[in-house]
């Protein structure tokens, strides 16, 4: 029985756990080399494993409104259990969040005899440390810090791989850089306390939909897991070069900050009460622009890097012998104008609301609002990748052009909060250029829909995204004719929407973007066909991994998920789209 895959990490690294084995863990960062990159190849990934020395049956689960991991195997008159999970707590009035993993095996009847194996690597498989033991760790050498594994285990027996028996709770700590120099168990033990608490605590300090509470609380879990909290930054998935559909090519390092993701994730964030997350990325957003912009790209490192040069990795084998193996990302040299009027959205937050009026840079913010302003006056006819990042094409895309639409009409609202009368009638004159342009160029009266650009015949799932934006509302005829056309001509069998049907730098899009399909599912709300848009969100629930969570596509072929791992985008959709359907509390 194969475990479903499991995310924990702590605001500094995630890592990816299978059945009691380590299969993605990259440090000191989450875009650094790994240290176990056994998902994209087994032989040079190495190996950071406890399993049973005879397989059975395993069962996964997290503790309850945590990121903690619970793995139970079971056999023949024997059970036990692996805890993980990555320290993050309160600690000396500041977050404590150490590049640790830690690892807690307990016997639960019987006398299971247990394997444990650890093996890192480093420089995507490109460098094997050297390994010493200590008198209660194992030390590992040539890397660029120390990388130490302490364990009350028998070293002789991790060292070998060697089956022993299970007679009592033994603790794994793994640490990159500072060692554990205090006592092993009490220390595994007492920060698996404060994790499990501050997780739960952090979940209560949010809202959530009356309905669907299970699924909207693991999909905020994993979005708060996929902020960077040292600058900030929100990555757009944990992985790099999981393939969006068989021997496709279609392999990208998605462990960057897009800004696009990162306004829909600060949006959820918002939705949800997390007030902390979105001033955390609004602060990465001023650092990089200070307070005016002249280019943003449509991606940045956690870091604020600004260079992500692509690199293809040819002694990798890939997700499943499905390759190539990418790091780096080249659409940091695109072109994708949609970021403007989006980075205007989520600035908004801190400048309509009072009780943010005082934070520190809302006065830079202002200044940011209105260079963004200046840009999309600059780039408002200007042909771009557009938000699929297409590598062999620029046009004038409609979601663009909404984005445009969005940012200019959101900064008017900006100005008449503020009494910026300057600021209100370039932006009212923005917005009304961007809605002729949408009008003129991009509805198909015939068809009954937005297409995906200015003269283009094609439709595309993201112009759903205009009743997101309220360019259209739900009661405007057009929206319903829209709905209905995109939903007619882009779903796949099972009913899950795909991004669009023509051919583009790697072919048609063969799997269902998960996203998408949520879109269709809040548009179908939004045009009145609650009865059907809860019926398509059931069954899209119905596809997660077996945790609750979603990579970037799922294929038509047999459901199963497909592309990087864990995506924030389908958890977006996921948690919009059930406050949408949701029962009102009232």
């Amino acid at each position: 029985m194969v475990a479903a895959t499991a995310i924990v990490g702590n605001g500094s690294f995630n890592a990816l756990v299978e059945g009691g084995r380590i299969v993605w863990l990259c440090w000191p960062r989450p875009d650094s080399g790994f240290v176990f990159g056994e998902l994209l190849d087994a032989e040079r990934g190495g190996t950071f494993s406890i399993e049973p020395a005879v397989p059975d049956a395993v069962d996964v689960e997290y503790l309850e409104h945590t990121n903690v991991l619970r793995t139970l195997f079971r056999g023949d008159g024997w059970a036990f259990e692996v805890i993980d999970f990555a320290p993050r707590f309160h600690r000396f009035d500041r977050w404590y969040r150490p590049t640790m993993l830690v690892r807690i095996v307990r016997p639960l009847g019987g006398e299971p005899r247990i394997v444990v194996r650890c093996r890192p690597t480093y420089d995507y498989g490109r460098t094997v440390p050297q390994c010493w033991a200590g008198s209660n760790h194992l030390q590992f050498g040539g890397l660029p810090a120390p990388l130490r594994l302490t364990t009350n285990a028998p070293l002789t027996y991790v060292q070998d791989g060697s089956p022993f028996l299970l007679t009592r709770d033994l603790h794994f700590v793994m640490t990159w850089g500072e060692p554990l120099e205090a006592s092993l168990e009490e220390t595994a033990e007492a920060f698996l306390v404060q994790t499990r608490d501050e997780w739960r605590r952090w979940v209560k300090s949010g809202r959530i939909p009356r309905e669907w509470q299970p699924q909207v609380i693991r999909s905020a879990l994993t979005l708060k897991l996929h902020q960077y909290d040292d600058t900030g930054a929100l990555l757009a998935a944990t992985t790099t070069s999981l393939s969006e559909a068989p021997g496709s090519g279609r392999t990208w390092d998605y462990r960057y900050c897009w800004l696009r993701d990162a306004y829909f994730t600060v949006a959820a964030f918002e939705r949800m009460g997390f007030v902390e997350e979105m001033e955390r990325f609004l602060l990465f957003l001023r650092n990089l622009c200070g307070d005016g912009v002249d280019e943003l790209q449509p991606v940045y490192g956690i870091g604020g890097e600004r260079r992500l040069e692509e690199q293809i990795l040819t002694h990798l084998h890939g997700f499943r012998g499905d390759g190539p193996v990418r790091i780096g990302n080249q659409a940091y040299a695109q072109r994708q104008n949609d970021a403007y009027g989006e980075m205007i959205l989520a600035i908004s937050r801190l400048l309509l609301d009072q009780r943010f009026r005082t934070t520190e840079g809302v006065e830079g913010s202002r200044a940011l609002v209105d260079s963004l302003v200046h840009q999309i006056e600059r780039r408002l006819e200007e042909p771009d990748a557009g938000l699929w990042e297409l590598r062999g094409s620029r046009q004038v895309h409609t979601f663009t052009l909404l984005a445009h639409w969005a940012g200019a009409t959101r900064a008017a609202d900006i100005a008449e909060t503020l009494q910026l009368d300057g600021l209100g009638q370039r932006a009212r004159k923005v917005a009304k250029r961007a809605e002729e342009l949408i009008w003129q160029g991009c509805w198909d009266e015939k068809v009954g829909s937005l297409t995906q650009g200015v003269g283009l015949p094609n439709l595309d799932a993201s112009s759903l995204l205009a009743l997101h934006f309220g360019f259209l509302r739900g009661d405007d005829p057009r929206a319903a004719r829209m709905v209905e056309a995109i939903a007619t001509q882009l779903r796949l069998p099972g009913g899950l929407l795909r991004r669009y049907d023509v051919a583009d730098d790697f072919g048609v899009p063969e799997a269902a973007f998960t996203v998408c399909s949520f879109w269709l599912a809040e548009a179908l709300a939004m045009v009145g066909r609650r009865e059907e848009a809860r019926e398509l969100f059931e069954s899209i629930l119905k596809g997660h991994n077996g945790l609750g969570l979603f990579a970037e596509d799922i294929l038509v072929a047999d459901g199963s998920q497909a592309g990087n791992f864990p995506q924030t985008y389908s958890h977006v959709g996921l948690i919009n789209t059930a406050f949408r359907l949701s029962r009102s509390w009232e």
